[in-house]
């Protein structure tokens, strides 16, 4: 893995640490208008308000924020450097607890090229331009990117649940029917075996592309503004979750696609060009389509809503036979790839520019969103897609590809206001 180093964070004060269910927020990415309103009402310090503020320059805003809470003691930086465990417990749909067991390090920016950190996404210039100013305006990690790392024997994960089970955490916020825990662990040996444990192992990035990509943008900044640039300086990490793939609690969902404006769109027409590439078969509801994807095994298969129809979708022949144009073959297996070439592109017609735009799609995470548009008439069509696998996930980084938009939600996402991470020099 690359350098992980433990860091000085910055934390609510005790003060508020206490209600810290009224401090924490979503990324930024994951913040609609309503819910940023519902945030700023809750509390006065919110992290909403350094992660995405209301305000006309939204940068400055935040700096002058942070400056201020650091200054009156809202906010806290740590004495010593720590590595800060998070646990993120939750029900799933079935009603089973899952506890996804993560930790916060500072981690080294690389370029991708040095094939340390791995992306599986490509980014968009807009995002990044944001977050770039963010950067320079506070120099700060305010929210931070999700990375995955491959450790069979747990080593990592036993010892933050031992250490978790023998102190009480220092925040302890439930948001959304997620329980968020922070612990702070600055014991030398501990640390040492974590960074040890580490060595050698890759970081795949789960979520925060457009986050690691500002980071290095910022960090070739401040590398070339600074003429005593030893690349030990906080501006060279980024504040990064941790999570193993073998962790138990570590859950992805799968990302539904609701088409709509497709003109003289004909449910008749759509079953029959399905037809060609797929068997088809008519289900009596949404219990029998999700029996039908859970069942599906190492077939190719998709739901498909349409008003008053519900259809389970199985692909006949081989992905490299039905898709447009040669596919690489980490790619080949995903279904996403084959709906959104086949199914979305060739047999609807809607090009990979409005996909991008998403001038005809909308993304949805529930099933239960996916029938309520096409019954309402919001969506022409539903399509319910099974989860991406992890494996999968690793493959495609590994071999240097990007998965379609929307096609990983790493469930639940990672919260703003845990910790901070400053990038200017330690005290």
């Amino acid at each position: 893995m690359p350098e992980i180093a433990p860091f000085k964070g910055i934390i609510y004060g005790p003060d508020l640490a206490g209600d810290a269910a009224r401090l924490i927020c979503p990324p930024y990415d994951a913040i609609p208008p309503a819910m940023q309103q519902e945030l700023y009402e809750s509390s006065d310090f919110n992290a909403v308000r350094l992660e995405l503020p209301a305000e006309p320059d939204p940068y400055a805003a935040s700096s002058t924020r942070l400056r201020e809470w650091l200054a009156s003691g809202v906010l806290v930086q740590d004495g010593e450097p720590a590595l800060y465990p998070c646990f993120q417990s939750f029900e799933d749909e079935q009603g089973v607890t899952h506890t996804r067991k993560g930790l916060f390090v500072a981690l080294r920016l690389y370029d991708f090229a040095e094939e340390q950190v791995l992306p599986h996404e490509r980014t968009l210039s807009g995002p990044k331009a944001d977050r770039l100013k963010m950067f320079r305006e506070t120099g700060a990690n305010i929210s931070s990117i999700f990375g995955l790392y491959a450790d069979p024997s747990r080593q990592v994960d036993e010892a933050i649940s031992e250490f978790a089970a023998q102190h009480e955490p220092l925040i302890d916020a439930t948001f959304q029917g997620v329980r968020n825990r922070l612990w702070r662990v600055t014991d030398p040996a501990l640390v040492a075996a974590a960074q040890s444990v580490l060595a050698g192992l890759k970081v795949y990035i789960a979520d925060g592309h457009h986050r690691y990509e500002t980071g290095l943008a910022y960090r070739n900044e401040r590398a070339a503004a600074n003429p005593a640039h030893t690349g030990r300086e906080p501006y060279n990490y980024i504040m990064t979750y941790l999570a193993n793939i073998y962790d138990e609690g570590l859950l992805i969902l799968p990302i539904h696609r609701l088409v709509h404006g497709i003109e003289l769109f004909e449910p008749e027409s759509f079953i029959k060009r399905l037809d060609r590439w797929f068997t088809v078969w008519a289900l009596p509801g949404r219990s029998a389509l999700e029996e039908f994807l859970e069942t599906g095994g190492s077939a190719m298969v998709f739901g498909i809503v349409l008003p008053d129809l519900v259809l389970g979708i199985s692909l006949d022949p081989k992905p490299s036979e039905a898709l447009s144009s040669p596919v690489p073959e980490a790619l080949q297996s995903l279904d996403v790839v084959v709906l959104h070439d086949l199914v979305l592109g060739q047999i609807l017609g809607i090009s990979a520019e409005a996909m991008a735009s998403q001038s005809n799609l909308v993304y949805v995470s529930k099933m239960g969103d996916v029938f309520d548009a096409v019954a309402s008439g919001k969506a022409q069509v539903g399509m319910v897609l099974r989860p991406v696998r992890v494996e999968q996930v690793i493959s495609v980084s590994v071999s240097g590809e990007a998965m379609p938009q929307k096609s990983t939600w790493f469930y639940p996402k990672v919260m703003t206001g845990m910790v901070f991470h400053s990038l200017e020099k330690e005290a």
